[in-house]
C-alpha cells in the first residue's frame, strides 16, 4: 500500500492542481445556477425507499460559513451577547454529549507569502462553578502540509475502492477525519479533556491553516470533535492572521471575543419553501443531530426479504435531491446567523449506523452485493436511479470518504458446494471509496444466503466534508432477480422539479 501510494503521489510535484479539489471538492453548497448542465444519462429500474431511522437529539455545533476566511474574526459562538457586537453570539449553552464540526480553507494574503490563519477553539462555563469537558472522539486534518508529522491529506488521485488496512488510506482532509474517528481510537494528536476554571475563557486548541510555500496560497482544515460536559458550556471558534511560527496568545482570543465582530460570511440562501433555483448556502450554528440510526427492515417486520432487491435507500438525502424516496434526512437547526443556511443540508460529520436484518424467504440460494453509490440528484419518483451514460470517470467526483461493513461474504470467496452450508461471513472491514457524479458504486461485498438462512449486515460512515450529496445504499441481486416481494405502501413522492443541482 505504501509504495501504491508512493506512486500515486508523484503527481503532487506541484500542487497548482489542488485548487479545483480544495474547492469544489465541497462544492455541494454553490449557487445551483453554477450547476453543470444535464448529463445523459440510463435509468436503472429498482426501489428507491426512504432510510428507515432517524437522527438523535444530540447537539452538533456547525461551523462552515464561511467555508473560505476571508477576514479575521468570530467564527461561531454559542456565549451570551458581549461588547459592540451582540448579533456576533448566538447565546445557546451546550451541556452534556455534544459535538463540533468545522471545515474551512484559506487563501493567504498577497502581501505575506509566509502568513498563516490560526483558528482557535475557547470554552468557558455557563455557571459559578468549574467544568470537565471530555473528548470522546476527535480527529483534525489539513489538506497539505510541508511540516513533518502535522495531520495533512492532499487530494490523491486514488482508484474507485481501496480496503483499509495497517496504512490508512484517505484523500482530502475530510475523507481523512471521518476514517480516523471510525476507527474510534484516542487521537494522540488531541488533548483527552480539559477543566475550565469558572469564569474564565479557556484556550482548547490552536490550529494553523499555513499557506507558505505552496502555490497557489490555499489550504484547508475539517476539524470534528465528540465533547462530553459535566455542565453548561459555552464555546466559540475564532480566527485570525498571525506567523506561522507560533499561535496568538490566550489573551488575544479572550480580547476577539468581547470585542470583534463576525468574519464575513458568504452564499445567502433562497428562502425555505421558495420556488425557482436553490441556493443552500454553508452552515453556521448549532443543528440537531449527529448520528443516524437505523434497521432497513420491511414495513411491520423485524427482517428485509431479499425479494426486495434491487432497492437503495438515500444518504444525506436533501431538498430538491430525495431520489424519488420523498424524504430529506438534513438535521434542522437549533439556531444559526441570519445570512445562512436554514438547515444542515447534507449532514456532514453526521454518522450514520446501519442495520440490514436480511433473510432469505425463498426456496433457493441467493446472492447480494452491497454497495454505497452516487447516482444523478434527482427529486422526483421515476421507477428507479438515473447513472450517467458517458465516459467512466469524466464527471465531477461527489464523493470521497471510509465505509465499514460487517457480516458480508468477500466478493471473491465461493460458496459451499454443501447445500445450506453458508461461506464464511466477514468481521467489520473498512473500504476507502472515490466516486464521481453518477456512477454505480463497487460492490463492497456479498450477502450469499441459503433457503432460509437470515444474516444481520451492519454499515457505518461518517459522512465527510469532501463530499457532494446526496449518496445511496444498494442491495442488489447477483445472477437471477429473486422472486416478488412482499406487498409495501407506496411512498408519497415529491412534487418538486429535479431543477436544482447544488
Amino acid at each position: 500500500m505504501r509504495a501504491l501510494l508512493s506512486r500515486l503521489a508523484a503527481p503532487l510535484a506541484t500542487v497548482r492542481w489542488l485548487v479545483v479539489g480544495l474547492i469544489w471538492g465541497h462544492a455541494s453548497w454553490w449557487p445551483a445556477a453554477l450547476a453543470q448542465p444535464p448529463q445523459a444519462s440510463v435509468l436503472r429500474p429498482q426501489t428507491v425507499a426512504p432510510l428507515p431511522g432517524g437522527l438523535d437529539g444530540t447537539l452538533l455545533i456547525n461551523d462552515n460559513n464561511p467555508e473560505l476566511i476571508r477576514g479575521q474574526g468570530i467564527l461561531l459562538s454559542t456565549f451570551a451577547p458581549l461588547g459592540p457586537h451582540p448579533e456576533a453570539h448566538l447565546n445557546w449553552p451546550l451541556s452534556g454529549v455534544f459535538g463540533l464540526f468545522s471545515h474551512h480553507v484559506y487563501a493567504g494574503q498577497a502581501s505575506r507569502l509566509d502568513s498563516s490563519l490560526w483558528l482557535a477553539v475557547v470554552a468557558a462555563p455557563r455557571g459559578p462553578r468549574p467544568v470537565r469537558l471530555e473528548l470522546l472522539g476527535g480527529a483534525t486534518s489539513l489538506s497539505q502540509s510541508l511540516v513533518p508529522g502535522e495531520s495533512a491529506a492532499p487530494f490523491l488521485p486514488l482508484p474507485p475502492l481501496l480496503r483499509q488496512g495497517l496504512s490508512p488510506v484517505w484523500s482530502g482532509p475530510g475523507s481523512r477525519v471521518a476514517t480516523e474517528l471510525l476507527g474510534r481510537g484516542p487521537n494522540p494528536r488531541l488533548p483527552q479533556g480539559w477543566t475550565l476554571p469558572a469564569g474564565q475563557l479557556s484556550t482548547l486548541l490552536t490550529l494553523p491553516i499555513p499557506v507558505r510555500g505552496f502555490d497557489p496560497l490555499l489550504n484547508g482544515r475539517n476539524l470534528q470533535l465528540r465533547l462530553r460536559s459535566d455542565g453548561p458550556v459555552d464555546v466559540a471558534l475564532l480566527a485570525a492572521y498571525g506567523p506561522l511560527g507560533g499561535p496568538p496568545p490566550a489573551a488575544f482570543w479572550q480580547a476577539m471575543l468581547k470585542r470583534d465582530g463576525l468574519s464575513p460570511k458568504e452564499h445567502t440562501p433562497s428562502p425555505r419553501g421558495a420556488s425557482g433555483p436553490i441556493i443552500y448556502s454553508r452552515v453556521s450554528g448549532i443543528q440537531v443531530g449527529a448520528t443516524w440510526r437505523g434497521r432497513l427492515s420491511d414495513p411491520g417486520s423485524t427482517s428485509l426479504s431479499v425479494r426486495r432487491a434491487p432497492i437503495s435507500w438515500p444518504i444525506a438525502s436533501l431538498e430538491r435531491g430525495r431520489l424519488g424516496s420523498g424524504q430529506v434526512q438534513t438535521a434542522e437547526m437549533k439556531v444559526f446567523y441570519g445570512g445562512t443556511a436554514w438547515a444542515a443540508h447534507g449532514n456532514y460529520g453526521v454518522e450514520y449506523q446501519l442495520q440490514i436484518p436480511l433473510r432469505n424467504d425463498t426456496a433457493t440460494p441467493v446472492t447480494l452485493a452491497l454497495a454505497l453509490e452516487s447516482p444523478l440528484k434527482r427529486d422526483l419518483a421515476e421507477g428507479g436511479l438515473r447513472f450517467a451514460a458517458g465516459t467512466p470517470g469524466s464527471g465531477p467526483v461527489v464523493f470521497r470518504g471510509t465505509v465499514e461493513v460487517a457480516g458480508l461474504n468477500a466478493v471473491d470467496t465461493p460458496r459451499s458446494p454443501a447445500e445450506g452450508v453458508p461461506a464464511a461471513v466477514l468481521g467489520p472491514q473498512a473500504f476507502h471509496l472515490v466516486q464521481r457524479a453518477g456512477e454505480m458504486g463497487p460492490a463492497l461485498g456479498l450477502v450469499r444466503l441459503a433457503p432460509g438462512e437470515s444474516r444481520l449486515v451492519r454499515v457505518r460512515l461518517i459522512y465527510p466534508a469532501d463530499a457532494t450529496p446526496p449518496q445511496v445504499l444498494s442491495l442488489l441481486p447477483v445472477g437471477p432477480t429473486p422472486g416478488p416481494g412482499p406487498e409495501v405502501a407506496p411512498v408519497k413522492q415529491s412534487g418538486v422539479p429535479p431543477m436544482a443541482i447544488p
